[in-house]
């Protein structure tokens, strides 16, 4: 493992050769972060808001669950 100076020359060769692309993937890394956060608030939402079921949306018996007679 690089110790002390070393980490430096490695990150100063890696700024040369990666220099010109740092600023875009730090604002992409950036986005995902918060794109991540705001997903994590709506789905912690969602979980806590019980849904709402429409009885008129809920399709109608046809027979009678006691005797499976056909309803009239």
């Amino acid at each position: 493992m690089p110790h002390g100076y070393e980490w430096i020359i490695i990150g100063a060769i890696g700024l040369l050769i990666f220099g010109k692309r740092l600023p875009g993937a730090a604002k992409g890394i950036g986005q995902s972060i918060l794109e991540f956060k705001k997903g994590m608030k709506s789905g912690a939402n969602e979980a806590e808001t019980p849904a709402q079921i429409d009885d008129a949306a809920a399709p109608k018996a046809r027979f009678d669950p006691q005797t499976g007679k056909p309803l009239e």
